[in-house]
């Protein structure tokens, strides 16, 4: 049975229309229906900025700490290098401790003992510390 409005048009495709609104809303309450809930996962910016501040900066210094030691042994090397080449027979080699005590010598294969001794010494740390440096991880 339809009812007919005034104006001619019915009213059961109203009635139809809100029926399964109403089914619909019926069905999501009671639970039938499930709707995805979206999880909310922290962007990338956020994740990012969850490393600590203070770590990283300690980490920073840690490198640069190596990289000074890196240039120090490097040029301690030099010296040497320029030592050994300048070398003649009128070298003379001195160590002195904290108490002033002092140890003297002009023997020139000691010297060059020494010399050659220290700077394979120096070579092998910076190497080391190349090496820590390669491996670094900010």
């Amino acid at each position: 049975m339809l009812k007919v409005k005034q104006n001619g048009t019915a009213k059961k495709e109203n009635v139809t229309v809100k029926k399964e609104v109403k089914k619909e809303l019926t069905k999501e309450a009671i639970g039938k229906t499930i709707i995805p809930i979206k999880t909310i996962e922290p962007s990338s910016k956020e994740q990012k900025t969850s490393v600590n501040i203070d770590d990283r900066i300690q980490k920073f210094e840690k490198l640069r700490g190596l990289a000074t030691q890196r240039e120090r042994l490097t040029q301690t090397l030099n010296e040497f290098t320029k030592f050994n080449y300048n070398q003649d027979d009128s070298s003379s080699f001195y160590l002195r401790d904290s108490h002033n005590l002092e140890f003297k010598t002009t023997n020139t294969n000691l010297i060059k003992l020494v010399t050659t001794h220290l700077q394979s010494t120096l070579e092998q740390r910076k190497s080391e510390i190349e090496n820590q440096i390669v491996e670094f991880e900010l």
